[in-house]
């Protein structure tokens, strides 16, 4: 009669710890963010991932810990934070939100930020951290229909077809048997898709100003679109 009772109990022990311990690495993972507890807090073996993609151990990352320089001024705050906690070992992730004063600018940024802590000797160590810098789309330039009925049209790559379409309030874009997405002017012969902002479409124009085709850019690699027709 008792044993659900006390399976209920056992497990909400165990929740609550693992709240206890969340709460305590969200504490921790604020104070990395204001830059007060990095030496205290690392594992002697201990490497960060940082947005760079450049690999940081324990001495570096603290000995590069520098006050902002002047004209320069910023808050980075903890959000969506979440916690995996399996006994001694926890993964964390959350959203470091960043508002910066640069000489007299604002500026916002987000990144990702994953954490691996174990626990030694009865405190959290943090063993391994990895940075994201998380993109947004940037400002659009609106256009009208005469400005945008150059670039309508069909463009091959291979196999594939791409087709850019001239709608009533804009472009939009797409492969045949996939959904139409809407493209966006972010500067001259340059477009975007809301959503995907790793990716630039770059149109290319010959000698007399006719469009010829389309740069796919992807980061830093390329793939080429010719028009057709």
């Amino acid at each position: 009669m008792r044993l659900v009772p006390l399976v209920s109990l056992l497990l909400g022990t165990a929740v609550l710890g693992a709240e206890d311990v969340a709460a305590t690495l969200e504490a921790k993972s604020q104070r990395l963010l204001d830059a007060t507890v990095w030496a205290e807090a690392m594992d002697e073996r201990a490497r960060v991932v940082d947005e760079s993609g450049q690999v940081l151990d324990r001495k570096a990352m603290v000995d590069g810990i520098r006050p902002l320089p002047p004209g320069i001024s910023g808050t980075l705050r903890v959000t969506k934070f979440q916690a995996t906690v399996d006994q001694d070992t926890a993964v964390t992730t959350y959203v470091a939100e960043e508002d910066e004063t640069f000489h007299g600018a604002q500026i916002h940024s987000s990144y990702r930020m994953t954490d691996t802590w174990v626990k030694r000797a009865g405190a959290w160590k943090l063993l391994g951290s990895q940075v994201m810098a998380l993109r947004s789309d940037p400002p659009s330039v609106p256009t009208t229909a005469e400005q945008r009925r150059p670039y309508c049209g069909r463009y091959t790559l291979g196999d594939l077809t791409y087709e850019v379409r001239c709608e009533a309030d804009g472009l939009t874009g797409r492969v045949p048997g996939r959904p139409a997405k809407s493209l966006r002017l972010e500067s001259p012969d340059v477009f975007f898709v809301p959503g995907e902002p790793r990716i630039r479409r770059i149109f290319q124009r010959d000698a007399t100003g006719r469009i010829t085709g389309f740069v796919e850019r992807r980061e830093s690699w390329d793939l080429l679109w010719k028009r057709a027709g």
